[in-house]
């Protein structure tokens, strides 16, 4: 079958398809895909072992053979295995990043993100479109949240995915915390604690408290223990719709408030702020979008529509997250630049 059907040379228009929409974005759900089988079928973790033959990849995974050549040479193509000889392939520096268990792995975050639960959602979007639901409700007939609660071993490829993308981004976020400032810091929504133990290896005269779900919470102590903090961090489960933990001067929300719609995300803030001293700080760490969106503000765009799709949350402006602020009784104090590798700011606020 031949695309790419050259239109009629008519005033306006031209014979040539833009190669950027014959190629770039038309690959896009393709190339995730194949990258998102390679990690289920286990492929980086096999190759790490050398340069293996199609047939022995195929045996060790339980795989066809010529189906699996073909995908290993599509990964050959994006660069995450090289074709060493017409049938050998071997794993590259970019490749090793689709394994398990290494500190540059982004395995947990690409089947999350494009797995089957979530990829189900994303072909719900016209639906969503249409009806302000998220996809993933009508894929899967109930919340992303209840979805991960009923099942624990999806729940923790979440929070493994969740601890990947943050390994990433702690670094800048620290620096720009400034967190010599803080004796205690509450990680509402902290998970697996990946984000406390970075800042309080970072802070030695930080405590800290790392509060979640309790589904939210497995790994925490093994987390915070191979970090070398956990003499100086307690575990606590809960609910911030409910309440959140007293007795910090610093309260951190790590892309949480995106998850959820106006009113839920004021809700949290209102929990933050009743725990709160009046001398005490809040730290909002989100991507912001400009009020006049272009090309180059493509990555927070997609997560934008990520969360209309599965969580019915969004991203949103500085001001719009200033308005959301003072509806809680905060004054917003400060706002970082970008900061590498993600694009997130800092939301500095202090109780009004």
């Amino acid at each position: 079958m031949r695309c790419g059907v050259r239109p009629a040379n008519v005033e306006g228009m031209t014979n040539d398809i833009d190669p950027r929409t014959d190629h770039d974005l038309l690959r896009g759900a393709t190339a995730t895909k194949v990258l998102t089988a390679a990690a289920e079928l286990g492929v980086a973790d096999l190759l790490a072992d050398g340069p293996q033959s199609t047939e022995d990849l195929a045996k060790r995974i339980g795989a066809h053979p010529p189906s699996l050549y073909r995908v290993l040479r599509m990964l050959s193509g994006l660069g995450f295995v090289t074709q060493r000889q017409p049938d050998e392939f071997a794993l590259t520096d970019l490749g090793t990043t689709l394994r398990t268990g290494t500190p540059a792995s982004i395995h947990a975050l690409m089947t999350m993100l494009w797995g089957p639960e979530a990829w189900s959602a994303w072909g719900e979007l016209a639906w969503t479109v249409r009806t302000g639901e998220t996809g993933w409700s009508r894929a899967h007939g109930m919340s992303w949240i209840d979805f991960y609660n009923r099942r624990p071993q999806a729940s923790a490829n979440f929070n493994k995915a969740m601890s990947q993308h943050t390994r990433a981004a702690a670094p800048a976020l620290i620096e720009a915390a400034q967190l010599d400032r803080f004796r205690t810091c509450v990680d509402i929504g902290g998970g697996d604690g990946t984000l406390l133990a970075e800042m309080l290896q970072a802070q030695p005269t930080l405590e800290g408290i790392d509060f979640d779900l309790e589904s939210g919470l497995g790994a925490a102590a093994a987390t915070l223990t191979a970090a070398g903090v956990s003499d100086r961090c307690r575990i606590e489960a809960g609910d911030f719709f409910d309440a959140v933990p007293g007795g910090g001067d610093v309260y951190l929300l790590k892309q949480i408030l995106h998850d959820w719609d106006d009113k839920a995300v004021v809700a949290i803030l209102r929990s933050c702020r009743a725990a709160m001293s009046p001398d005490a700080r809040l730290l909002v760490l989100e991507r912001l979008l400009p009020e006049l969106t272009g090309p180059d503000d493509l990555p927070t765009l997609l997560v934008d529509l990520h969360m209309l799709v599965i969580t019915g949350g969004r991203e949103r402006t500085a001001d719009e997250f200033r308005g959301l602020l003072e509806q809680a009784d905060f004054t917003t104090v400060a706002v970082s630049e970008s900061l590498p590798p993600f694009g997130y700011h800092v939301i500095e606020a202090a109780p009004a």
